[in-house]
């Protein structure tokens, strides 16, 4: 574990990981119902993370992708989405790029709008769940777009569908999930 935290540090990624606030969400059930999650419109494609589509780092001017959910249930007033790196262990799983959040206010279809990358500026309807786990120069607000430095790295995100409580003694709970691909870089 030492070694971990040892490359972690040297590679400019923090053992202490930056966060703005997080919420653990109990599963309303052992079988959760799967969300359908596609990209709304723009050059996203699944395969390739577009060019402009990184972090600053990397000359990139990256936002979120625009998001189409299907088969959100009723009861939830908020989506989240995890963003992640297969191919880099300390951002692999549980949101490693940042979890942004979307408050919505319908079951259904529901659509997300893109939202700027490196910034908690995200309008009215967004939040940041958790600030990515970057480190060193890595280290920015809100969501870290693919920082990979076009590596081969696979990106991709966890989508919740979730009922985040507003008043005190309520509980969090994850009422469906989906995956997406995002695609290499």
């Amino acid at each position: 574990m030492k070694k971990f935290f040892a490359l972690a540090a040297a590679c400019g990624f923090v053992a202490a990981f930056q966060t703005t606030g997080t919420a653990a969400y109990k599963p309303v059930s052992s079988s959760l119902p799967e969300l359908s999650i596609s990209f709304a419109d723009g050059p996203w494609d699944g395969k390739t993370i577009p060019a402009d589509q990184v972090c600053s780092i990397f000359s990139g001017k990256g936002s979120t992708p625009p998001l189409k959910v299907s088969g959100v249930p009723s009861g939830t007033n908020a989506i989240i989405v995890e963003f992640n790196d297969r191919d880099y262990p300390p951002m692999s799983t549980d949101g490693g790029h940042g979890k942004i959040g979307f408050w919505v206010d319908q079951s259904g279809t529901v659509a997300l709008a893109r939202v700027p990358a490196e910034s908690h500026e995200l309008g009215e309807k967004a939040f940041v769940e958790t600030n990515g786990r970057g480190g060193g120069r890595y280290a920015k607000p809100g969501y870290l777009p693919p920082c990979s430095g076009g590596k081969g790295h696979a990106y991709f995100a966890v989508i919740k569908a979730v009922y985040k409580a507003k008043i005190a003694g309520e509980q969090n709970q994850l009422l469906a999930e989906g995956h997406l691909e995002l695609g290499r870089y």
